[in-house]
């Protein structure tokens, strides 16, 4: 199987950071390049909050997507990671997709690497695979429905009970979604560097020091954390969380980006962000998110890449898990039969 995605680098001579003049005004040259070549700019909730600001739509990954192919731009302008992006050409083959740094990856998409999970598809050839957004084309492909933090368990609970079942490749939301649940899953034993890091221990002193605030967490986070939270959800829960309830004060355990928002939607409330380790470090910021900047933004518009290349047969293959979780989201079930119609 030769099917594999790559990254059209900008063309050679093509602009670099250290020839932008520095008296450029960068967010008015973005928006100009933006109606020059009908793009749309998307950007995925834990990125920089000035990328976020000159966005057309903020949000999760799937949303944004789908936002985009509905539109009728001829460029979409993912800031965001490389799984990301690759949705974005899945669901709009016929539209160019950039993203500003190729080496934006996804600690679980690295985990998760196409060869070895074929293989675990081998080793449970009577399981259906339920496999979390947060993937390569590759893995979308060798799957049977892919799912999202916010309708996993929704999916899963349409999945026959004798139907044995495959999670790739997040720990924690495979583990949370099996109490969730009630179902046994094998669990792909791959998870987010973000959320790994989050402390217990550093929770706990925060909520004593903060005993009115709630605690928000997305489901990647270990179980050290989940135990302590109100509130569990997908970026887009934890954001209606905070900004629709009654409560003024939380403790965010997700990547602290997204506060940017709550910030926009709620001033008056507080949001304080789930230090890891040690209490200090910023090692909860997502490092391929960040590779993101304003300048590469910039230069991907006027040099035209880095772009995603998807031969049609990959992108074929997976829209069809892609197309099964839209179905499944609709109440369509699963039929047990179904299962081994990817397995190969």
């Amino acid at each position: 199987m030769n099917q594999i995605t790559t990254i059209a680098e900008a063309r050679a001579g093509a602009m670099s950071e250290t020839q932008i003049d520095p008296t450029l005004d960068l967010e008015a040259e973005i928006q100009r390049l933006k109606k020059e070549k009908n793009a749309i700019i998307l950007a995925h909730y834990y990125q920089d909050g000035e990328i976020q600001d000159l966005a057309d739509f903020v949000g999760d990954s799937l949303d944004l997507s789908r936002k985009a192919a509905a539109t009728d731009a001829d460029v979409i302008v993912f800031c965001g990671v490389r799984f990301m992006a690759e949705v974005a050409k899945i669901l709009s083959p016929e539209k160019t997709v950039l993203l500003p740094d190729s080496k934006a990856g996804c600690s679980l998409e690295d985990s998760c690497q196409p060869e070895a999970f074929r293989k675990f598809r081998e080793q449970h050839p009577d399981h259906v695979s339920i496999t979390y957004i947060n993937c390569s084309a590759e893995v979308k492909a060798a799957s049977d429905i892919i799912v999202t933090s916010s309708n996993a368990a929704e999916i899963i609970d349409q999945i026959p009970l004798d139907q044995p079942i495959l999670w790739a490749p997040d720990r924690h939301l495979g583990s949370y979604l099996a109490k969730k649940t009630g179902r046994d899953m094998v669990l792909w034993q791959g998870s987010c560097i973000v959320h790994e890091q989050f402390s217990e221990r550093e929770l706990i002193r925060l909520k004593t020091q903060h005993p009115d605030a709630k605690i928000a967490a997305h489901p990647e986070c270990h179980d050290g954390i989940l135990r302590h939270a109100d509130q569990i959800g997908s970026t887009r829960a934890i954001l209606e969380y905070v900004i629709d309830g009654p409560d003024q004060k939380f403790l965010i355990a997700t990547e602290p980006h997204i506060i940017h928002q709550m910030e926009k939607a709620a001033p008056h409330k507080t949001f304080i962000p789930v230090p890891g380790a040690d209490g200090s470090c910023a090692c909860n910021n997502c490092p391929f998110m960040e590779l993101n900047t304003l300048e590469k933004l910039y230069l991907c518009m006027v040099n035209n890449g880095p772009q995603i290349v998807m031969p049609e047969d990959l992108r074929l293959n997976a829209v069809k898990p892609l197309e099964r979780m839209l179905e499944m989201s609709k109440g369509i079930p699963l039929k047990k039969e179904a299962s081994a119609e990817n397995a190969a």
